[in-house]
């Protein structure tokens, strides 16, 4: 026992033993079982799990604002792990999802050889990702690494359903000389079924996905309800924003000087057609 310690005997300056409860007494206290440091300060260690419904970088957000408040001077908060990685890199999703839309421009442009026809593709989807946080705002998902592949995703399905309507647009206004609004209503109408059939089935081959359970259904269940949320609003209203989009934008493109140059001396080779010469020389 530790009292046994008082029985303990040591010489003192006469040379007489002694024990060590005439100089000295044992008192219980209650102390750390360990220390923890961090960058060699004494340090405690806090882990949590952001709220359903809120994402890691909002967590992380928070915690700052309350240290900020509440520790006194001279203390300081620091991160360790995963959240060190996501605090040290930033906001990454921005410029990835900047990235994807730029390339989409770019690719658009050079198909329509116009730089003002493929803006009608790239205002369409934020009704898409609009309606991938309000499925996962519903579902109490957190916006995580799984919400923002399905985000990515999303940009090429719906520009995908955006493209048949510009193309077959801008196809029928080439060849018939239509006008804009025409051919906005014509390419909406005739590409209707092609994208509500194309749409559907992703939709439906994410339903597992959604109702996915066990080990990682979180990632699963965050994922499906991105992309199916995200395609399903998206598709719905993008059939009725796209045409109106294009009408705005194809309009303005006849008027512009750029686009009148762009039509008049196309990037694409212009071949003559092959005229076949009836005469021929007796032999």
């Amino acid at each position: 026992l530790p009292t046994d310690l008082l029985k303990l005997y040591v010489k003192n300056d006469k040379d007489q033993m002694v024990p060590y409860s005439d100089f000295m007494h044992l008192e219980k206290v209650y102390g750390l079982s360990e220390i923890t440091r961090h960058n060699m300060y004494n340090s405690s260690e806090v882990s949590g799990t952001p709220a359903p419904g809120y994402s890691s970088g909002q967590a992380i957000a928070a915690i700052k604002e309350v240290a900020d408040k509440t520790l006194p001077r001279g203390f300081g908060i620091d991160w360790a792990g995963i959240s060190k990685d996501e605090v040290s890199r930033g906001n990454e999703a921005v410029f990835i999802f900047l990235v994807c839309l730029g390339f989409v421009y770019l690719i658009l442009s050079a198909q329509y050889e116009s730089f003002i026809l493929p803006l009608p593709v790239i205002l369409s989807l934020p009704t898409g990702i609009f309606g991938a946080f309000l499925c996962l705002k519903l579902l109490g998902l957190e916006n995580n690494i799984y919400a923002q592949v399905a985000m990515v995703m999303l940009i090429g399905l719906l520009g995908k359903n955006a493209v048949l309507i510009v193309e077959f647009a801008v196809q029928k206004k080439a060849e018939e000389g239509i006008p804009v609004a025409q051919a906005a209503i014509e390419g909406a109408a005739i590409r209707f079924r092609p994208i509500l059939m194309t749409s559907f089935a992703f939709i439906a081959g994410l339903i597992p996905l959604v109702m996915a359970t066990g080990p990682g259904a979180i990632g699963n269940r965050t994922i499906g309800t991105a992309a199916a949320g995200g395609m399903l609003i998206g598709t719905i209203f993008g059939l009725m924003i796209i045409p109106g989009l294009y009408y705005i934008f194809g309009t303005i493109a006849e008027k512009s000087r750029l686009a009148r140059y762009e039509e008049e001396n196309p990037l694409t080779e212009q071949t003559e057609p092959y005229q076949h010469d009836d005469k021929h020389e007796d032999l």
